[in-house]
């Protein structure tokens, strides 16, 4: 590089600086619209079926699987190393209890009312909404055996967010997040 074409200290700071400045809104930027998703997404309760209540290396935490997602992947149409099957939306039917049962895949069609999309995430061969797992403090395992639902908040844009579990009267297990 020609002498001319160097850059000076004092630009090279203002370089990195501004870089670091942008790496920071957009970290803050993600973290605001999980927190409007948290605050303004529209309740959803899923059917679980919870899995295994304790990673050794985790601490104490529920692996979750969704009726929803077992009636719209059944184990037969699930392949681990498919990749043809990318993510996408499942459309649930919404009941006046908040509880969302399958009804299709999302295929871009209009919906109806009472029906929501939601975003599922292919890994592993298997769909996620948001995650399939539900930490809590340690020694709580009791407090989380009755559970029979997903708390979900869902975006416009169907994402979702697990914000608790809750029994099969709907009532929220443990403490609030």
């Amino acid at each position: 590089m020609s002498e001319s074409m160097r850059l000076s200290p004092a630009v090279r700071k203002a370089i990195v600086l501004l870089a670091g400045l942008l790496m920071l809104a957009f970290v803050n930027f993600g973290i605001f619209q999980r927190e409007q998703l948290v605050t303004h997404g529209r309740i959803i309760l899923l059917k679980l079926s919870p899995v295994d209540p304790r990673s050794l290396l985790q601490g104490d935490y529920m692996r979750l699987n969704f009726e929803a997602a077992d009636q719209a992947f059944p184990a037969r149409r699930r392949f681990a190393n498919d990749q043809r099957r990318g993510d996408g939306h499942i459309v649930v039917a919404v009941d006046g209890h908040g509880v969302g049962r399958f009804r299709r895949i999302g295929d871009g069609a209009p919906l109806a009312p009472g029906e929501v999309a939601l975003r599922y995430r292919m890994r592993g061969g298997q769909p996620h909404f948001g995650t399939n797992a539900y930490f809590f403090e340690e020694g709580q395992a009791a407090a989380y055996e009755k559970a029979a639902y997903g708390e979900f908040r869902v975006g416009d844009d169907g994402e979702a967010i697990l914000t608790g579990l809750r029994d099969a009267r709907g009532v929220r297990l443990g403490r609030s997040r």
